[in-house]
């Protein structure tokens, strides 16, 4: 796997096959591969961000630009391991820990009020003021426990998940945050799913 163009071995396929904890079939993998090898151009062996920006789905993503510091500069390798947080066989830990990145632009293993208010400003655009979303996010916030000062950890996040599985919040609250958790994991997912072309289980 040194470059794109190279052909993938069976060892090659079992290697990434163990890197992203099994999540994807060999067939999958081989798959991805053609997938990687069309985005990767000059046959460098990585992916720019530029290169990922030439699929349509990933360029009108209004978290684009959080997605592209994710993978910007990915080998074949992390790049299968990037998209195994939306195979089908992919835990719900393993979901959050990849939502929790994406609020964590800064990769410092921490998540700030204004990070989650960044991540809302994306989504609902024009749709709601900052002083409304600024009202939803202390409101999601105070039901787990926490304040506009609090730094989440991974562990904090998890939490806040489980407050909005449950309907403690008001409706139209619960629902207005709930979407940038809900964006992430399902329409963010579908369109990295665009990667994933012609893919079948097996293997």
């Amino acid at each position: 796997m040194g470059s794109a163009s190279s052909v993938l071995t069976q060892y090659d396929i079992e290697e990434v096959q163990e890197h992203c904890s099994n999540l994807f079939s060999q067939q999958e993998i081989v798959s991805l591969y053609q997938r990687f090898c069309q985005l990767d151009r000059n046959a460098k062996g990585f992916i720019s961000a530029d290169e990922f920006l030439s699929v349509p789905e990933f360029a009108m993503n209004p978290l684009s630009q959080r997605l592209l510091k994710m993978v910007d500069g990915l080998n074949f390798k992390d790049f299968v391991a990037f998209l195994s947080a939306f195979s089908g066989k992919a835990t719900t830990q393993q979901k959050i820990e990849f939502i929790f990145k994406v609020y964590d632009s800064d990769n410092n293993g921490k998540v700030s009020f204004n990070d989650i208010l960044e991540v809302l400003r994306d989504l609902s655009g024009s749709f709601m003021s900052d002083e409304q979303r600024e009202k939803v996010l202390r409101q999601v916030l105070q039901e787990a426990g926490y304040s506009k000062e609090s730094y989440l950890m991974l562990d904090d996040f998890i939490k806040i998940q489980y407050v909005l599985s449950h309907d403690f919040l008001n409706c139209s609250l619960y629902c207005l945050f709930k979407k940038s958790v809900n964006y992430i994991d399902a329409k963010v997912g579908s369109q990295l799913g665009s990667f994933q072309v012609g893919t079948k289980n097996g293997g």
